[in-house]
């Protein structure tokens, strides 16, 4: 799940729990809401973690360089 489907997922269950009033008899809209807010909140905090991983990259290192007397000719 990305970004894109989380944000979505947030939004639908926003509009569900707080601007829709219509009585359905089998079904809780305000519940199906809060359900499809919370699974796009998880999902957005896992696609975000997911993308901070993956922009981080690997980890460079420098080596230390060091001379010997040999080499410096001492």
């Amino acid at each position: 799940m990305g970004i894109g489907v989380s944000v979505f997922l947030l939004a639908v269950g926003a509009v569900l729990t707080f601007a829709v009033h219509s009585h359905v008899p089998t079904t809780n809209l305000g519940m199906v809401g809060v359900i499809l807010m919370i699974a796009g909140g998880i999902g957005l905090v896992a696609a975000l973690a997911f993308a901070a991983m993956h922009r981080r990259g690997p980890v460079a290192t420098r080596e230390r360089i060091v001379e010997h007397d040999s080499v410096r000719g001492a």
